[in-house]
This record gives structure tokens, C-alpha cells and sequence, in this order.
């Protein structure tokens, strides 16, 4: 019995590995994306590749575990913040102004507060700021933001559908000017 089910389970994690299926960033798109960078989009990093999917565990705000492959089948924006980073406070309004313009069932922004962030800063953090729109996401022990390499904050990576990571800034930058509601444009434009 075990048999039968282990070479299901081959075949279901090499079908879901197959290359051809996943999101590609043609030489062409990438091209694109890159000359639809302006002003402090010219910081967007855009990768030749897909990057591997990332699957630690952080939390929402009521402490219900998650990973990145909850919301496979979007295009996401993922943001990691602090409460008492700086350029995190002057950017979090146009990442809320993001979503409120493309957020649903193909674009999400995700903002996750990495280390150590009190709830009650994070609450007046987004009063304060008036964010309406994104959710309360935490990687306490920093272990997501250090998958991705958070050294600094903010650092914003942009994810394909399959949780790919298809390009990076790190620092803070209008998220809701025209360069960059180009580029998620064209993104959620691919199949």
C-alpha cells in the first residue's frame, strides 16, 4: 500500500517541479520591466530567473502560522518592515494605495513586521500612517527576513505566482507612482 503512494507523491512533487509549467521571465518581459523603471524604481532589481520558493512560517497578527505558498496564484508584493525603521513609515502609504488599487484575487501586498515589534507599535504604526488596507503579518524571530536576506529595512521582494521571487529593492521607494503600477500592469498582464 505504502508503494502506491509514495509513487504518487514522486510524480505529484516532479509534475509540480516541472519547469515548463512554472512562470518564466522570458529575456523579452525582462527587457520590458527594466525600461519601465523610473525615478526609485530604477532600484528594482529583476532577476533573470525565477528565485526558489521561500516556505518558512511567520505569523498573522493573531498568531495562526502561514508561509508564502498559502497565497500561490498571485502576483505579491512583499514588504518587511520594522515599527522604528524610517524610510518603512514614508513608504507603507503607498504600498496601502497599492492595494487598495490592484489588490484581489490575482495581487496581493503582504507587509510582514520582521524581529522584534510590539503590537501595540505596530497598530499606532499603521493609524498613524492611515493604512487601511494591509494586513498584520509578523516573522518575530527574523527567520523569514533572513531567508530573503533582510540585512537592512525596508526590502520589498516581488513574487511570480508560483511564490518565485522575480526581483527585489531593498530600501524604501513610492510604490504607487506610475513606473511602478507599469510594471505590476504588466506583470499581472502574463499568464
Amino acid at each position: 500500500m505504502k508503494t502506491p503512494l509514495i509513487a504518487l507523491l514522486y510524480a505529484a512533487l516532479s509534475f509540480g517541479a516541472n519547469p515548463a509549467l512554472a512562470q518564466e521571465i522570458t529575456p523579452e518581459l525582462r527587457a520590458e520591466l527594466l525600461e519601465m523603471r523610473t525615478g526609485n524604481m530604477r532600484k528594482l532589481k529583476i532577476h533573470n530567473e525565477p528565485q526558489a520558493a521561500v516556505l518558512t512560517p511567520f505569523t498573522d497578527k493573531d498568531g495562526n502560522p502561514m508561509t508564502l505558498a498559502d497565497n500561490n496564484g498571485k502576483i505579491r508584493v512583499v514588504n518587511f518592515w520594522a515599527t522604528w525603521c524610517f524610510p518603512c513609515r514614508e513608504e507603507m502609504p503607498t504600498l496601502d494605495a497599492l492595494q487598495k488599487a490592484l489588490g484581489g484575487d490575482d495581487f496581493e501586498v503582504m507587509t510582514i513586521a520582521t524581529g522584534y515589534n510590539d503590537m501595540g507599535g505596530i497598530v499606532r504604526f499603521f493609524d498613524e500612517a492611515n493604512v487601511t488596507a494591509l494586513p498584520i503579518l509578523l516573522d518575530a524571530d527574523s527567520s523569514l527576513g533572513a531567508e530573503f536576506g533582510a540585512i537592512g529595512l525596508p526590502l520589498t521582494v516581488i513574487l511570480n505566482r508560483d511564490g518565485e521571487e522575480i526581483a527585489r529593492l531593498t530600501g524604501g521607494a513610492e510604490w504607487f507612482d506610475e513606473s511602478a503600477q507599469n510594471i505590476f500592469n504588466r506583470l499581472l498582464a502574463e499568464e
